[in-house]
């Protein structure tokens, strides 16, 4: 008797334990425009990657990157050590570099719960044969930083988040 009642729980059992652990839960996440505004200079277009960073400052994930030949990727130093030669495929969507003067439009997506919560996004910039910019525009992920704009220091004029 006992024996039958264990074969009729465990699987019960079973179902309770999955449904608990065996789903990943579902953290939302908002779009936003992200315009990026290039300062006049001459040369090649510049490759950017938009990364988002703990409170720790340390690299989370890549949003973007502007930029679509791998094989310029490591100019991009920090981040480069970030995303690793070995990883074959970037987590975030790539397209054509911006050339000086020119302007760039992209969707970014960024879970609710990194918003007000002491996480960054930091734009990083590089054209060949020509600087880096470690930090050519770094903010904090705010409610507010998210309807604004921000200045560069390298290559970059100014970005301007809106949401979508």
């Amino acid at each position: 008797m006992r024996r039958n009642t264990i074969f009729k729980i465990f699987p019960v059992f079973i179902l309770v334990a999955f449904s608990l652990f065996g789903f990943k839960s579902i953290t939302e996440t908002s779009t936003y425009k992200c315009m990026i505004q290039m300062k006049n200079y001459t040369g090649e277009g510049a490759y950017i990657a938009i990364s988002l960073l703990n409170p720790k400052g340390d690299y989370v994930k890549t949003l973007y990157v502007q930029g679509d030949d791998d094989e310029w990727y490591s100019d991009i130093t920090e981040w480069w050590q970030f995303h690793g030669k070995v990883r074959t495929d970037i987590d975030a969507i790539t397209g054509a570099t911006v050339s000086g003067g020119g302007r760039s439009i992209s969707v970014i997506a960024i879970e609710n719960d990194k918003i007000d919560a002491g996480y960054k996004i930091r734009f990083e910039s590089a054209v060949e044969n020509q600087e880096y910019y470690k930090d050519d525009v770094e903010f904090e992920l705010t409610s507010a930083s998210v309807k604004s704009k921000f200045e560069g220091n390298g290559f970059i004029r100014y970005v301007r988040m809106m949401p979508q």
